[in-house]
C-alpha cells in the first residue's frame, strides 16, 4: 500500500466507524511523521468536522465546490503534520456543489501529502461513488454483522464500476470471542485484511470530546491497532508500546479471531446488535451477490 497516496475509506453501511477510522489512522501517520490530509467528501452528511473539533459554519468543501472560496480557505491544520478540509452541514450549500470539483482538489492534494483520507458517505448516490474512482485504493470498513458484510459487498461492486481499486478490508467492533473468523470473511468478499479493530468504549468517549482516540487515549486497544495499521502502511517500526503489545501475542488479528459487535464507531445512532454467525455472514454476501446479478 506504501506507493497510494490517496484513499477513499468507505463502507455501504453508516455507523461502522469509516470516520473514526479516517480521523485516527491519519492521526497516526501523522505521529509518524507523515503529511496528512483528510477529507470529508460526505457532501450530504457531513461529520468529520465534529470529531476534530471545527465548526461546520466555517469555510468547507462545499464553499469550494461551489467556486466560492480557494482549496485553502477549507483547509484547517490539526495538529504537526495533519490537516482537515470539512464539508458543511447546511441544505442550501450542499445543493449549490458540484461533485465534479473534486477531482482537481484530490489532484491537489495529492501533490502536497504523503496521504489523503476520503471520508466517504454511505449509500449509493453519485457524490459516494465518485470518490472511489478518483482515489489510488480503497479500503473497505465493515463490522462483522451480517447487515454490514452484505453492504460491503455492495461497495465491493461500486467500486468496481467507478473503476477502483480495493486495498483490503478493516473490520470493526471486535470482540475476542464470537462465531465468525475475520479472515474469512475478508475471504469470503475476496479482499486482503488489513487490520481489526477491537470494540472500545473509549472510541465513543474520543468522539464526544472531539479528540482522535490515538490522542486521547494512546493506551486503549482500539488506538493500538490504529497506530500498527499506520506503521504497516507507512512501514515504520509502531510506537514502543503498540510493538511490544504485539510482541507479546496480543495483536488484535491474533487474539480476536472471532467477535460480534454492537458499539456504533460513529456516534450516528445506528447501533450494531447481537452475534454474527457463520452462517449469517455467508448468506449476506450470497445475498449481495444475488442482488447484483
Amino acid at each position: 500500500m506504501s506507493q497510494e497516496t490517496v484513499y477513499a475509506i468507505a463502507s455501504g453501511k453508516g455507523g461502522v466507524g469509516k470516520t473514526t477510522t479516517t480521523v485516527n489512522l491519519g492521526t497516526a501517520l501523522a505521529q509518524a511523521g507523515k503529511r496528512v490530509a483528510i477529507v470529508d467528501v460526505d457532501l450530504g452528511m457531513a461529520n468529520l468536522a465534529g470529531f476534530v473539533s471545527l465548526s461546520p459554519d466555517s469555510t468547507t468543501l462545499h464553499d469550494v465546490l461551489a467556486t466560492n472560496a480557494p482549496l485553502d480557505d477549507a483547509t484547517y491544520r490539526l495538529a504537526e503534520n495533519i490537516v482537515a478540509i470539512p464539508s458543511g452541514t447546511g441544505l442550501d450549500d450542499y445543493a449549490a456543489t458540484s461533485p465534479e470539483g473534486l477531482r482537481d482538489v484530490i489532484e491537489t492534494l495529492r501533490e502536497r501529502f504523503d496521504y489523503v483520507f476520503l471520508d466517504v458517505g454511505a449509500g449509493v448516490s453519485h457524490e459516494t461513488v465518485l470518490p472511489l474512482g478518483l482515489a489510488d485504493a480503497v479500503l473497505l470498513i465493515s463490522t462483522p454483522e451480517p447487515a454490514s458484510v452484505h453492504d460491503a459487498k455492495k461497495t465491493l461492486e461500486l467500486t468496481d464500476r467507478a473503476g477502483g481499486e480495493i486495498a483490503g478490508l478493516i473490520v470493526t467492533c471486535t470482540r475476542p470471542t464470537g462465531d465468525v473468523s475475520y479472515p474469512e470473511i475478508a475471504d469470503r468478499l475476496e479482499v486482503p485484511l488489513l487490520a481489526t479493530i477491537p470494540e472500545d468504549p473509549a472510541v465513543r468517549e474520543s468522539v464526544y470530546a472531539g479528540k482522535p482516540l490515538v490522542v486521547f487515549k494512546p493506551d486503549s486497544p482500539a488506538s493500538a491497532a490504529y497506530c500498527r495499521l499506520a506503521a504497516e502502511m507507512a512501514d515504520v517500526e509502531p510506537p514502543t508500546a503498540v510493538a511490544a503489545e504485539a510482541n507479546a501475542g496480543e495483536s488484535t488479528k491474533e487474539t480476536a479471531a472471532n467477535n460480534s459487535a454492537n458499539v456504533d464507531e460513529d456516534g450516528d445512532g445506528d447501533d450494531q446488535s447481537g452475534v454474527a454467525s457463520h452462517d449469517d455472514v455467508s448468506s449476506a454476501i450470497t445475498e449481495a451477490e444475488s442482488d447484483s446479478s
